[in-house]
Formats: structure tokens, C-alpha cells, sequence
């Protein structure tokens, strides 16, 4: 599992020109789902990406979490981060999980942030989407927390 983490003061998700989901202050999250994925790997995933503390603080320290400046999410699935782009000039996605995988965790995910974030917003499984990461921070501030790192062993 990946994700890729931005700390965002506006950030737009749309399909088919409809807006399905748009946040202020908080993190858009890109979301990779592997074949070999679990809840399990899942949860670790979360709690990672909610106890990161990347936000300033009264100090303008990255001291702070999504919890303690009231932010929200912006999730979105997105199996290309899973391109292998090693070979030729078309990537290959094979590790990138099965839709049906792919969308009960990425729905999963989705379900338990709502359980701790009161504002969580999502892409359309899928679907075509516009991400627009308005006023997006520092590039130095985007995260690429892989389960690897989580001890889930796989890139």
C-alpha cells in the first residue's frame, strides 16, 4: 500500500465536471493498493498518516497533527502508483491490486478515517478525476509513506 500524503489549504476532487469532494486545510492523499494488501496493512497505513505531525505550530515548528488543527482529508485511489516503469515506454500494473480488492480497502480506509476525521472527502473509485491540490505547501512537505517502511515488505 502507498500513499502519497500533501499538505493542502484547498484541495478539489471532480468527475465528469461535478465536484465530489473538496477539503481546506488538511492532507490530499493519493492511494496505491497492492494485490498482497490487508486491512491489517491498512490500519498501520492510517495511523500513520493521522498521527503525522507536519503542521505548524504557534512556534512554525511542524509540530502538529490533522487531529490538532481540525483538518480534513481528501482520499482518492489511484492504482497508478503502483506503475512499473522499468522497462519499454508502457508501465505495467501488475502489482497494482485487483479492482474488487482495491476499491473494499480503499472504501475500508475511507470508513475508519471517518471514524477519527469528521470531514473526509473522496474520489469516485475509478473513475476519470480532476485533483486539483489548490495552494498546495511546500513540496518539501509532501510525504510518500509506503507499508514498506511499515513493515509490510513490499516497494
Amino acid at each position: 500500500m502507498r500513499f502519497v500524503i500533501q499538505r493542502v489549504t484547498e484541495a478539489t476532487c471532480e468527475v465528469d465536471q461535478k465536484i465530489t469532494g473538496q477539503i481546506t486545510n488538511g492532507f490530499c492523499v493519493l492511494i496505491g493498493i497492492a494485490e498482497t494488501d490487508t486491512k491489517n496493512i491498512a490500519d498501520k497505513m492510517i495511523r500513520k498518516l493521522l498521527g503525522m505531525r507536519i503542521f505548524g505550530d504557534e512556534n512554525g515548528k511542524t509540530n502538529l497533527s490533522l487531529h490538532d488543527i481540525e483538518g480534513s482529508l481528501l482520499l482518492i485511489s489511484q492504482f497508478t502508483l503502483y506503475a512499473d516503469c522499468r522497462k519499454g515506454n508502457r508501465p505495467s500494473f501488475i502489482k497494482a491490486g485487483n479492482p474488487e480488492l482495491a476499491n473494499n480497502l480503499y472504501e475500508y480506509i475511507i470508513a475508519k478515517c471517518k471514524e477519527e476525521i469528521p470531514d473526509v472527502q473522496t474520489g469516485i473509485f475509478g473513475a476519470d478525476m480532476k485533483i486539483s491540490p489548490e495552494k498546495a505547501r511546500s513540496s518539501a512537505r509532501d510525504f510518500l509513506a509506503r507499508a514498506r517502511q511499515l513493515g509490510s515488505g513490499h516497494r
